[in-house]
């Protein structure tokens, strides 16, 4: 499952709108011809150099108003700390923990090159995706092309869909796997296009990063987004701290980052 996509969407617009200029396409929002709207996005992606690859992945794509229905209708996240963590942390303790021992080698490896515990990658994959069950079922084209159409965050999501063409492209995914959440996160630890694209590792050295299937990807990549985001190697991650907010960079909302700060604390006691 995804927590709270406002909040790790929240944090993208900052950046997206100071790249606005050059990392978007200027395709009009809105104007009730999505087919014509696609067309004009494809020309314009291609003169941003997107192959023909990623263009062709956009002629099946088509509006999903399930998506628009889902980002109009967000609920505001009203869970006390004690609420959250107590029905998301008990049920995915004693998988985290074997995880933790199935993974040991890998996460070892990780946390020597990026500096991230096990235990903290451990937990957001649990919380974010049940440990890569729960990955979403929209059609991650569908809904980026849907809300970069809606003219409520165009430009933000413009982006998005130019560099989940740009993954299509480097021969990452092909079109038919990108699904997951409806805001178009993808993945185990569900990665936007823009992070896939700047975050993604080849952790297992098979020449993709395979944020959908290769957990060492999945896990390395997570890692990698945390060190650049200023992770501070052996340090504490509890609240308070440097490495907490960098937690709190992963998703705004303090409960949520609490809760993934405390899951990986009770993992990483046993």
């Amino acid at each position: 499952m995804t927590f709270i996509p406002t909040a790790r969407l929240a944090a993208l617009a900052g950046a997206l709108v100071v790249a606005a200029s050059t990392t978007t396409v200027a395709a009009s929002c809105g104007k009730d011809d999505f087919k014509g709207w696609i067309t004009e996005f494809s020309r314009e992606a291609a003169a941003k150099g997107i192959s023909p690859r990623g263009l062709d992945a956009l002629s099946g794509v088509s509006f999903d108003q399930n998506v628009i229905t889902r980002d109009r209708n967000q609920q505001v996240f009203n869970q006390s700390f004690e609420q959250f963590s107590g029905r998301i942390v008990p049920p995915r303790l004693t998988r985290g923990r074997n995880m933790m021992k199935q993974y040991g080698s890998v996460l070892g490896r990780i946390e020597q090159r990026y500096g991230v515990p096990g235990a903290v990658l451990v937990a957001i994959w649990g919380m974010e995706t049940d440990f890569g069950v729960n990955t979403g079922k929209f059609s991650t084209l569908n809904s980026l092309a849907t809300l970069a159409y809606d003219c409520r965050r165009s430009e933000m999501f413009q982006a998005e869909l130019l560099d989940a063409l740009r993954i299509i492209d480097r021969g990452d995914l092909q079109p038919s796997d990108m699904r997951g959440a409806w805001a178009g996160e993808i993945g185990q630890t569900q990665f936007m296009p823009s992070s896939y694209v700047k975050f993604a590792v080849d952790f297992d050295d098979n020449g993709r990063r395979d944020l959908l299937r290769s957990v060492p990807d999945v896990l390395a990549s997570t890692a990698n987004y945390l060190a650049n985001y200023g992770w501070k190697r052996g340090e504490p991650w509890d609240q308070g701290t440097t490495n907490f907010s960098v937690i709190q960079q992963w998703n705004k909302s303090e409960v949520v980052a609490r809760t993934i700060a405390y899951f990986a604390s009770q993992i990483d006691s046993e």
